[in-house]
């Protein structure tokens, strides 16, 4: 049903000169009838910050609101943790 190179996404966003320290999650999910929901997770590093759930029909529109939506974090700064190596603001 879902397209297996769609996994979860962690980004996170840290200016220190600005004091931002921000995360940024999206994930995919089934539902019970068959669609799929996108789950965005965002907020400050070390809060639970805010929860959006979106429900779509076809897994289609899932995980091209998946891509949109990752493309667009990238584009404002947010990079991903396990790539770049970098360590969070202790």
């Amino acid at each position: 049903m879902l397209n297996p190179q769609t996994r979860p996404a962690y980004l996170h966003r840290i200016d220190a000169a600005r004091n931002m320290a921000r995360f940024y999650s999206l994930s995919i999910q089934p539902t019970l009838f068959g669609g799929a929901s996108l789950i965005r997770n965002w907020g400050r590093i070390g809060t639970n910050g805010q929860v959006k759930v979106e429900t779509f029909d076809e897994p289609q529109e899932v995980e091209g609101a998946f891509i949109r939506l990752e493309r667009a974090k990238r584009r404002r700064g947010y990079v991903d943790p396990s790539v770049t190596g970098a360590d969070l603001p202790r």
